[in-house]
């Protein structure tokens, strides 16, 4: 099927099934604040767990609750849980398992800091000397010792790797332990090789997750983990039905209502996001969760045209600054990452070069972070036409690039080195050697299709390849740019400057009917849009009869 019927399909099915899921979680708006204590069970799905333990009869519910909490990657909650387990059996080992996990936290964020395997193996000491647990529990308590047995940070993956085949081996010794299987699929996804472009360890977890999702469509950890498993342009379409009904399954979990926006993001429906993040962010219950579902918003509102909208999210990131101390061992990633994004994606994805060349960079413990606003500045200053401004951000992006290389954080460091490739080759295009630029970008271009973005974040400040079109665009090379946006767009539908750039490039090739047809899409995804960007009123000059869209 063509993608882009496929694409209309999706939405169309989209908005339906959303609003009823949506309906479903209007009975949990009104009474949300649960005042400090565990929500209900229903509000998170622990009714749907099956986790026997040795431990007193009277902590299978709280145990339940505590688990499903960890499945919606509530993690400070889980362990709240988890300690009321300990509080009415003491002797209850696998409890400890659940407070260990809960320290590793989201295993999609990258490196863990100090603190966080500092407690991690304290919690796994105390499993192993706490009670008498079954031997099924002692598998689970030695597989998290896995995450924890060597802190350095070069050894990671290594560590997740060890747990992956301590996972395996317990759900092979028990194959009827559902929840073993999806913590194992779990495993399997986290362990994805950026760049490997088969996904195959995506496809495994896969494998294991939609066959029990068929049997229990009721699970919260089967349907968030089949959207993280899919959350790459090829399989996004695979985890609609999941991300449909993810938000349902665990009204209370502001993750579980945020979740969703990775498959509609990756497929480009921009108002279903605003509308599952702005439920993630009403509940949320930290700064660093409002933060990473504020950056959903905004991205999605600049897409749509929204930018009256989606100043207001960057207004409400910079009012939580204060409430995320970002330079902290220990502090949010997602949170320190919104609080970098929002501000360079508002000014970038609007074509305000002098605004991104004049961000301010925050202060971070991840270099990452502050990656990103170096890369804005200095794109701006290259692209708003002071190229020598850009070259203290470009030193300062090797700088971080070699940081993270220090620190072996592999997936990092190379996204950073295509953001300096990127800003590099701005620079020397606008110092007038525009074929140098563009063979720079070429190759940034081509770095950044071998990888994927992180979970951590709804999109790319700014495509390469998008870059590259525009820069082919201005060296009167439309045919190539028309292909560089066209490739974009495969792989991010519905990019508002995508759109644009390829109807530009249309129109300089004289290819009147490529050039409505992506202007008119253009128009149809900016409907509603709150200020009339000039890539707007081009499209409606060349559109005479959609002057009033």
């Amino acid at each position: 099927m063509n993608r882009s019927l496929t694409r209309r399909a999706a939405g169309v099915a989209c908005g339906l099934m959303f609003a009823a899921a949506g309906a479903a979680l209007a009975q949990h708006d009104h009474d949300h604040d649960h005042g400090g204590s565990m929500p209900p069970a229903e509000a998170v799905g622990a009714e749907t767990i099956r986790f026997p333990t040795s431990c007193h009869a009277d902590t299978d519910e709280e145990f339940r609750q505590a688990v499903a909490l960890m499945h919606s990657f509530w993690f400070a909650a889980a362990i709240a849980s988890f300690e009321q387990v300990l509080e009415r059996d003491p002797e209850c080992a696998i409890a400890h398992w659940g407070i260990a996990l809960s320290h590793w936290g989201n295993p999609f964020v990258g490196q863990r800091n100090q603190q966080q395997l500092a407690r991690g193996s304290e919690s796994v000491e105390r499993a192993r000397v706490t009670g008498s647990p079954s031997e099924r529990e002692a598998l689970y308590i030695e597989a998290v010792a896995e995450l924890f047995s060597d802190n350095r940070p070069e050894m990671q993956r290594e560590r997740t790797l060890a747990y992956e085949s301590a996972m395996e081996t317990l759900a092979k010794a028990y194959p009827h332990d559902i929840e073993a299987r999806i913590f194992y699929a779990l495993a399997i996804s986290q362990n994805y090789v950026p760049g490997d472009q088969t996904y195959a360890k995506q496809l495994e977890a896969g494998a294991i997750l939609e066959p029990l999702f068929e049997r229990y469509p009721d699970h919260p950890g089967l349907a968030h983990y089949i959207i993280h498993a899919y959350d790459h342009p090829p399989l996004a379409e695979r985890a609609l039905d999941a991300a449909l009904r993810y938000a349902s399954l665990a009204p209370d979990a502001p993750h579980a209502l945020h979740m969703p926006s990775h498959t509609f993001t990756r497929i480009g429906l921009w108002q279903e996001s605003i509308d599952t993040n702005k439920r993630s962010a009403a509940v949320a219950s930290s700064a660093g969760e409002e933060l990473h579902a504020l950056d959903y918003m905004a991205y999605a509102y600049l897409q749509l045209g929204r930018d009256r909208r989606a100043r207001e999210v960057l207004l409400r990131a910079e009012a939580l600054i204060e409430e995320v101390d970002i330079t902290a061992v220990g502090a949010t990633q997602a949170g320190a990452f919104s609080i970098a994004a929002i501000p360079a994606r508002y000014a970038l994805e609007r074509r305000a070069f002098s605004e991104a060349a004049a961000l301010t960079v925050q202060p971070s413990e991840l270099p990452q972070t502050q990656a990103m606003t170096h890369f804005a500045r200095a794109v701006g200053a290259a692209r708003g036409g002071v190229p020598q401004a850009a070259v203290d951000d470009i030193e300062q992006l090797a700088s971080l690039r070699d940081e993270l290389i220090a620190r072996r954080d592999d997936y990092w460091a190379e996204q950073v080195d295509i953001k300096w490739q990127v800003a590099r080759a701005w620079l020397r295009f606008a110092e007038g050697h525009a074929d140098e630029g563009i063979a720079l970008l070429i190759e940034a271009a081509e770095a950044e299709d071998r990888t994927d973005k992180s979970a951590v974040s709804p999109g790319r400040l700014a495509p390469a390849r998008e870059l590259l079109g525009w820069m082919l665009l201005e060296s009167d090379r439309p045919e190539e740019a028309l292909e560089a946006f066209r490739l974009t767009m495969d792989k991010e539908p519905n990019r508002f400057l995508g759109l644009y750039g390829a109807g530009r490039a249309a129109e300089a090739l004289e290819d009147h009917g490529a050039a409505r047809d992506y202007y008119a899409r253009l128009l149809e995804v900016a409907a509603d849009a709150d200020t009339d960007r000039a890539e707007l009123r081009h499209a409606r000059r060349f559109l005479p009869d959609r002057a009033d869209a």
